[in-house]
C-alpha cells in the first residue's frame, strides 16, 4: 500500500502549494516575489537555468536539465539556450519567433519537447516557477491584464515590471458585471501546468485539411448558449478551448508544423510578431505562449522553396538538432531505451553495446578532407579520445568541415530494433557484440530507405568495427589471463625497470647466478617497449621518463609498483599476453582440455565475471571468439 500513501501525500503537497486571493492580495505578494510576473519564455530559460549549469575545460556549457535524457546534443542545446530561450527571456525580438526545430528521425526533437513540457508541469509547482491567473479563466489569464493602460506606465514605476497584453473580452465582461469595475474585488489563483488537464500547455497535429477545423487552434461558439445570451458575439457563448486558448502561458507544440494547411500557419504570424490572435467575433486575444515545431530537412526544405511561404520563413527560427557524434554518449541513449524495455533483464555482454554505437555512429560521420584523417580516427577524437598525432583542437576543426554533418546516417530507434531482434532469435538471456554486428547486417535489407549504395557502404563499417571488436576481445582476455600470471607480470616489470635504471645511469648490472657484471639487455627493454609503439629514437625519452617517475614517487614516499604508469603496464600485459599467446590458443581451442587447462580456463572465465562484467554465457562465448581469431 506504500504507493497509495504516496499518492495520498502528493495530493496533501498539492493543496498546500494552492493559493487563492484577490487583484489586492496579488500585487502584495507581487512586491514579496517579482518573479511571478515572469513571460513564458523567461520561465522556461529560468527552468533550465536552475536546474544547473556546468562549464567544460573547452567553456562550454552543459545544462543539467537535460542531462540523463538528451545525449550528445551538448553543442546544439547551448545554441538552443544561448540564442533562443535566454535572449527570448530578456524580452527580445527573438521571442516572437516560431521555435522550429529541424533534425533527422530519432533524433531527440520530440524527447526535448517533452522534457520541456515535463520540466513545466514540475516547474509551476516550485516557488520561483509559481504561475497566478484569474481565477475561473479558460485562459489562465495573466492577472496583471486587469491594469488598463493608461496606468501601465505608473505600475512599472512602482513595481519595475513591464505589463504586455489586454484583457480577454471574457474577463473584461466579468470585470464590468460582477465586480462592477472593482480590480481590486477580482479572485486570483495560483495554477499548475498540465498537458493531460491542458493547464499552460498545449499540443497541436494536423489531420486531414479537409476535417481540420481552425476551432482547434483558436476555440469556437457554443451553439447551445447563444439563445441564452443572445448573440454570437457575447464571450459567454465562446469556448475558449483551443490549443493557443489553453497554452497561454506556457507552451504549445506544433507536431508536423509544415505539414499544416496556410489557414492555420497564419494564424501564428500574429501571434508570434504581436502577442495575440483573432478568434470568433472578438477582437484580438492576447496570448502569451513559446510556440515550438519540429520538422526533418527534407520537409524544411520544401516549405523554404514555396514562394508563399515567405511571410513565415522571418518568423520562424531553425534551431538544428543533429544526430549525436559520440559513441560514449550513444552507448548512453541505447542503454537509456533498453532500460526503459521488456529486455531490461536480458544479459548484455561488455563492450556489446559500444561496438553497435561505433557503427551507428559511422554511418552519420562525413569522410574527413583531410588525407592524414580516416573516419574511425575521426570517431575517436569526437569522442574525446587521444589519437596519437592529433589534439581536440583537430577535431574542432573536424566539425568545421561539414555544416550538415549529423543530419544523415542510422538511428537509435533501428540500432534497438536490431538489439531485440538479436534477443530473440538467439533465444538465451544473454548476447555479445557479434550478434548485434549480425543483426545489423541482416537487418541493412529490411530498411526502407537504405540504398543499395548505402548497404555496401554500411556493410564496410560493419568490418571495420568488426575489427575493433576483434582487438577488444583480445585485450579483455589478454587482461584476464595475466591476470593469473600476475607475479609474472610483476617479476618482469621489476626485470624491465632493474635493465632502464642501468641503462640510463650507465651502469651494468650483475648476473644473479655468475656474479659478474653485464650490459643491460637491449633486446628486453626493446620487446617491452614495441609492444607499445615505442620507436628507436623515443626509447631513450620513455626510459628516462620512467626514471623521473620512479624518483618523483620516492621522494614523495610512496613505492613505484605495476600500476604506477599506465602505459608501462599495458606493454609489459601485452609482452605476455604475446609470450603465452601459444598457452591462450591451446587452452581456448582445445576440445578436451586437461585438468591444467580446464584450470586455467576457470580461472580466466571467474576473472571476466568477476571483474569484467560477464556472465558463464558470455564469458565461454568470448574465450572461444578469441581462441578463434588467435588460431587464424
Amino acid at each position: 500500500m506504500r504507493i497509495l500513501d504516496k499518492i495520498a501525500q502528493a495530493r496533501m503537497e498539492e493543496e498546500k502549494l494552492k493559493w487563492e486571493g484577490t487583484f489586492a492580495e496579488y500585487l502584495e505578494l507581487l512586491k514579496e516575489k517579482p518573479w511571478i510576473a515572469q513571460s513564458a519564455h523567461a520561465r522556461i530559460y529560468n527552468m533550465i537555468k536552475d536546474a544547473g549549469v556546468e562549464e567544460d575545460e573547452n567553456g562550454r556549457k552543459r545544462y543539467k536539465f537535460f542531462s540523463g535524457h538528451l545525449f550528445g546534443l551538448e553543442e546544439a542545446l547551448e545554441r538552443l539556450v544561448e540564442e533562443y530561450f535566454h535572449p527570448a527571456a530578456k524580452r527580445l525580438d527573438v521571442r516572437k519567433r516560431i521555435l522550429l526545430l529541424m533534425g533527422p528521425v530519432s533524433g531527440g526533437k520530440s524527447s526535448l519537447v517533452n522534457l520541456l513540457k515535463r520540466g513545466l508541469e514540475a516547474y509551476t509547482r516550485t516557488e520561483k516557477g509559481a504561475v497566478y491567473a484569474i481565477k475561473d479563466c479558460p485562459m489562465h489569464e495573466d492577472p496583471l491584464h486587469l491594469i488598463p493602460n493608461h496606468l501601465r506606465e505608473d505600475f512599472y514605476q512602482e513595481f519595475g515590471i513591464r505589463i504586455e497584453g489586454n484583457l480577454s473580452p471574457l474577463n473584461m465582461m466579468r470585470l464590468e458585471q460582477e465586480f462592477g469595475g472593482r480590480i481590486e474585488e477580482v479572485p486570483v489563483e495560483r495554477i499548475f501546468f498540465s498537458e493531460d488537464r491542458r493547464v499552460g500547455i498545449g499540443t497541436f497535429s494536423p489531420s486531414d485539411p479537409k476535417s481540420q477545423d481552425i476551432a482547434d487552434l483558436t476555440g469556437s461558439i457554443d451553439f447551445s448558449t447563444i439563445a441564452r445570451y443572445g448573440s454570437e458575439s457575447d464571450p459567454r457563448a465562446y469556448r475558449f478551448d483551443g490549443e493557443l486558448n489553453k497554452a497561454n502561458r506556457g507552451l504549445m507544440e506544433f507536431q508536423e508544423m509544415l505539414k499544416s494547411d496556410e489557414k492555420f500557419l497564419w494564424h501564428l504570424l500574429s501571434l508570434t510578431q504581436e502577442g495575440n490572435f483573432k478568434a470568433g467575433r472578438f477582437a484580438l486575444i492576447s496570448a502569451d505562449e513559446m510556440i515550438i515545431a519540429h520538422t526533418n530537412e527534407t520537409e524544411y526544405r520544401s516549405f523554404i522553396a514555396n514562394k508563399k511561404n515567405e511571410a513565415l520563413h522571418s518568423r520562424i527560427i531553425v534551431m538544428p538538432i543533429p544526430y549525436n557524434l559520440k559513441v560514449s554518449e550513444e552507448e548512453k541513449i541505447y542503454e537509456k531505451m533498453i532500460k526503459e524495455s521488456d529486455a531490461a533483464d536480458v544479459h548484455i555482454a561488455p563492450h556489446t553495446l559500444r561496438i553497435a554505437a561505433m557503427f551507428t555512429v559511422l554511418t552519420r560521420l562525413r569522410e574527413p578532407k583531410r588525407g592524414d584523417m580516416d573516419l574511425i580516427k575521426k570517431m575517436r577524437l569526437y569522442d574525446g579520445e587521444m589519437v596519437e598525432g592529433f589534439s581536440q583542437a583537430d577535431a574542432d576543426e573536424l566539425k568545421k568541415e561539414f555544416a550538415d554533418e549529423g543530419m544523415s546516417g542510422i538511428d537509435p530507434r533501428y540500432v534497438i530494433n536490431r538489439i531485440s531482434s538479436a534477443i530473440i532469435r538467439k533465444g538465451v538471456p544473454s548476447i555479445n557484440a557479434l550478434d548485434v554486428l549480425r543483426s545489423l547486417k541482416d537487418g541493412l535489407d529490411q530498411h526502407p530507405s537504405i540504398t543499395p549504395e548505402l548497404k555496401e557502404k554500411y556493410l564496410n563499417f560493419i568490418s571495420l568495427v568488426r575489427r575493433e571488436y576483434d582487438e577488444i576481445a583480445k585485450k579483455e582476455v589478454q587482461k584476464a589471463f595475466v591476470y593469473s600470471y600476475e607475479e609474472s607480470a610483476k617479476t618482469l616489470m621489476e626485470n624491465y625497470l632493474d635493465n632502464v635504471e642501468a641503462y640510463c645511469n650507465r651502469t651494468k648490472l650483475r648476473d644473479p647466478l655468475t656474479g659478474e657484471e653485464i650490459n643491460p639487455d637491449e633486446k628486453l627493454m626493446r620487446s617491452i617497449e614495441e609492444q607499445i609503439g615505442i620507436s628507436e629514437n623515443a626509447k631513450k625519452a620513455f626510459r628516462e621518463e620512467i626514471l623521473i617517475r620512479i624518483s618523483a614517487y620516492a621522494r614523495k614516499g610512496k613505492k613505484f609498483d605495476y600500476n604506477s604508469h599506465d602505459r608501462l603496464r599495458e606493454a609489459i600485459q601485452k609482452k605476455l599476453f604475446a609470450d603465452l599467446k601459444d598457452i591462450v590458443k591451446i587452452t581456448t581451442s582445445t576440445k578436451t582440455p586437461d585438468e591444467q587447462q580446464l584450470k586455467k580456463i576457470n580461472e580466466v572465465i571467474a576473472r571476466l565475471i568477476d571483474e569484467y562484467g560477464y556472465n558463464s554465457i558470455s564469458a565461454n562465448e568470448l574465450l572461444k571468439y578469441v581462441g578463434s581469431l588467435l588460431n587464424r
